[in-house]
């Protein structure tokens, strides 16, 4: 047993069962034993590889494209670089590397990076120091940034915490952490109506799994706000689709699945996004959202194969061949192509970045 395994069953014999969304607030983001304040999570020696960490062609494609986003928008004087959950820095640090010919871009760029955990704030200062980033806590501190926002958020909203809802006739019943014979155990609390999901009842039938994701849609706001009042854009990438249905609730311990309530504080959980709420708080917020669009052929757009086809002429043997892995493991649709989608959210007197349709 994990000692945030022996708080949490503590804490549910004291208050009684958490929601799911409060059991991975904990698991995630507790002071002592949260997985993202304890650790660095990521690469070979972590549980989980991100898109930036397979090839340097992820992040120079997503630079270019915000600063093209940036050149259409008349190339103002001073704008906010932005990344959600900047992870080693490695995204930025390949965006920025892609950049520095833009005429004008980084002179004009302030780097802003939200981040809570301490080891990865560690990991970024190391790798973007020459850039004079500034660090926020939450997406709403961004709102005194200066400028334009222009903004990033990769693998980002499927690490905050949902709540899991199962329909019981007219009403819903919420999926539940609690114990069971010393151990932590899901169970259901009793069915009752509830408006958020009052939509969802056209579309759904009984025992139904539906995913809510509380802070999602103020993030979602906070940044089309933002982009309405100052310009700029939002570049939102991550798993998932178009209105939630379906346990999609995972944990990652090791590079492989785990139970999510088996080792809590040293696994990863995440959830797939529902895109459809972050389309609706932009559009609630007087900003647009571009159509969602497969990440590999949001890549494709961007020219991944061409830039992979340069890339390919300095290579040989193993490094050649991971190389093609690594454009094959970001664009097919067996791979990452398809689970994975790109949203924009922009301003609405202005076109969506390029790759993205309106």
């Amino acid at each position: 047993m994990t000692p945030l395994a022996a708080t949490l069953l503590r804490r549910i014999g004291q208050t009684g069962p958490l929601t799911v969304a409060d059991y991975m607030a904990e698991c995630l983001a507790h002071p002592e034993h949260g997985y993202y304040t304890s650790r660095d999570p990521l690469g070979a020696v972590g549980d989980f590889t991100t898109a930036p960490e397979i090839s340097q062609m992820f992040g120079e494609l997503i630079g270019l494209c915000l600063a093209e986003t940036w050149a259409a928008e008349g190339r103002p004087a001073r704008f906010t670089l932005a990344e959600l959950g900047p992870g080693r820095g490695t995204l930025m640090a390949d965006a920025l590397r892609a950049t520095a010919a833009v005429p004008g871009f980084h002179d004009a760029m302030t780097l802003a990076l939200v981040e809570i955990s301490p080891p990865l704030r560690a990991a970024q200062a190391e790798r973007l120091s020459a850039y004079r980033p500034h660090w926020f806590d939450t997406t709403p501190d961004l709102a005194n940034t200066p400028g334009p926002l222009f903004a990033v958020a990769n693998e980002f909203f499927d690490a905050l915490p949902i709540r899991q809802f199962v329909r019981r006739g007219p009403g819903w019943s919420e999926r539940m952490v609690t114990e069971e014979n010393g151990r932590l155990a899901f169970g259901l609390s009793p069915a009752a109506p509830l408006a958020a999901l009052a939509h969802r009842l056209d579309d759904t039938e009984d025992g139904d799994l539906v995913e809510l994701c509380p802070a999602a849609q103020p993030i979602a706001a906070s940044l089309a706000r933002a982009i309405a009042t100052r310009g700029g854009a939002a570049l939102i990438v991550d798993y998932g689709g178009w209105r939630s249905r379906g346990d999609t609730l995972q944990a990652l311990r090791g590079h492989a699945f785990a139970d999510p309530l088996d080792a809590p504080g040293q696994a990863d959980l995440t959830a797939h996004v529902d895109f459809e709420p972050l389309a609706r708080a932009a559009t609630e917020a007087s900003a647009c959202a571009s159509q969602l669009t497969p990440q590999g052929v949001f890549l494709e757009r961007l020219g991944i194969t061409l830039r992979a086809q340069t890339l390919a002429r300095h290579l040989a043997g193993p490094a050649l061949d991971v190389h093609i892995a690594a454009h094959r493991r970001l664009t097919h649709p067996d791979e990452m192509g398809n689970l994975f989608k790109a949203m924009a959210l922009y301003p609405r007197n202005a076109a969506p970045p390029p790759g993205l349709d309106p």
